[in-house]
């Protein structure tokens, strides 16, 4: 009988049956040291100078730390506090000073002009005339030194940051908010420090609550940012930045829309009335066009006012109001754009003064990184003598037609390189323009200025 699982072929030669050994794990440690040591779930042996080495630290910190964990682990399992609550906590760092400033940005740019004015001995030096030209004809400037620390809101419901920034050099009188009295080339001035804060409401609101830009004009502060070198009349005779609180809301991709409280009408720090009530409010809509309109797609039209008074004494203060109105039109060519503005200023006691501006910029003119901004504003001073450029009022009434040709090439990597010439003629022949004598009658005055000009700038 052939019993199951037997072999029933012969053994060949008598063959000796071989014996299958297994090997057993050591279940004692072998210290010598390049001995192989048993480690779980490898089919190999592993050197013990591959393995990682354990430390124990008996510190009181980490000793603390652990007692913590200990209690935490404790309160979850309790279910007094969730798990997660815990995992969030485990991955917040040690160092609160990294977080705090996690997130910070650091920009700013370097501005510096060469001036000449033909015809003229002294040209815009020491006159009435647009911001940030006086003083500077016939020379070498540095215009300023700009840098901006911030940290941008974040994608959270309850996200925080700010923005400081500073502006240090000649122009940073012109601008205000001067920080001691460190002369006409030492001025440093504080352009902006605010906090901003995200509020969950609807789309969003952002709220600002410090000095922040003012809402109303077609050009900003910083010169990088607008499509000339120098400054029109609108925004020279304007508020620059306002003290107190702004808010922003986005309706939907074709509305936004703004409205605060600040301290005065005018620029700078710590102005304010006498009396608490008295307050100056801002308020500002933007529209853009959808696609559904066709080939008015992507114009815009903003609107904003500024309304209250001047933070002067009681005796001096002024009721003022700021109305600005402008947008921007396609036009025949994606590389040419169209950009018009209207600037009103009403005060008490006294005629309007108004500004209309027209801006117009070609690209790819032919030249590769060239491209042309040009600028024609019509400005009526009225009968109230608004002072222009912070220096001698112009004469009451004064007329003025500006011409503005700017050409922008990119050369150097992170520089703005533009050339411009500018042609101030006053309309009213009332010698208004700054200068000496020229081809307009003789006086302190001009009725034509020119200013041939070369800006250099560097962002980083």
């Amino acid at each position: 009988m052939i019993s199951p699982g037997r072999n029933l072929l012969p053994r060949r030669g008598g063959a000796k049956k071989t014996k299958k050994t297994v090997a057993k794990p050591r279940l004692i440690a072998n210290f010598l040291p390049n001995a192989p040591f048993l480690v779980c779930g490898q089919t190999v042996f592993a050197r013990k100078q591959n393995a990682k080495k354990l430390t124990v630290n008996n510190s009181k910190e980490e000793l603390t730390k652990m007692k913590v964990n200990q209690w935490t682990m404790g309160l979850a399992a309790a279910g007094v506090i969730s798990f997660g609550a815990v995992a969030q906590a485990e991955e917040k760092p040690s160092n609160q000073v990294l977080t705090a400033i996690s997130g910070t940005q650091i920009s700013g740019y370097v501005s510096t002009s060469v001036h000449w004015n033909p015809g003229q001995s002294t040209g815009f030096a020491g006159a009435a005339g647009s911001s940030y030209l006086a003083g500077k004809g016939d020379g070498f400037n540095l215009d300023v030194i700009q840098l901006t620390i911030q940290k941008p809101l974040d994608e959270g419901e309850w996200s925080a940051g700010y923005l400081a920034e500073i502006w240090m050099g000649p122009d940073a009188g012109v601008l205000g908010n001067t920080l001691g009295g460190g002369g006409t080339a030492g001025n440093i001035s504080l352009a902006q420090g605010y906090i901003a804060l995200n509020v969950p409401v609807g789309n969003g609101l952002t709220v600002k609550v410090g000095t922040f830009n003012t809402i109303v004009g077609y050009e900003g502060n910083n010169s990088p940012d607008n499509p000339n070198y120098s400054r029109s009349y609108a925004y020279t005779v304007g508020p620059f930045q306002h003290e107190g609180i702004l808010a922003s809301y986005k309706v939907n991709d074709v509305m936004s829309i703004q409205g605060g409280v600040v301290n005065a009408q005018n620029t700078g720090l710590g102005f304010r009335r006498t009396v608490q009530s008295q307050k100056t409010y801002l308020g500002s809509v933007s529209l853009t066009a959808p696609d559904s309109f066709g080939f008015l797609k992507g114009a815009t039209l903003n609107a904003g006012v500024v309304t209250g008074q001047t933070g002067a004494a009681a005796a001096a203060a002024q009721s003022f109001q700021n109305i600005h109105v402008s947008g921007s039109l396609p036009t025949f060519s994606e590389s040419v754009k169209l950009g018009v503005a209207y600037d009103l200023i009403r005060r008490e006691n006294a005629a309007d003064t108004a500004s209309l501006a027209a801006y117009l910029t070609f690209k790819n003119v032919g030249i590769e990184k060239l491209s042309l901004n040009t600028r024609v504003e019509y400005f009526d001073n009225g009968g109230g003598g608004l002072a222009l450029g912070g220096v001698a009022a112009s004469a009451a009434g004064a007329e003025i037609l500006a011409t503005t040709i700017t050409a922008d090439y990119q050369l150097w990597a992170n520089v703005l390189s533009r050339l411009e010439y500018r042609w101030d003629h006053d309309c009213s022949a009332g010698r208004s323009l700054p200068g000496n004598v020229n081809s307009g009658a003789v006086g302190v005055g001009n009725n034509n200025a020119h200013l041939v000009a070369l800006s250099l700038v560097y962002k980083f």
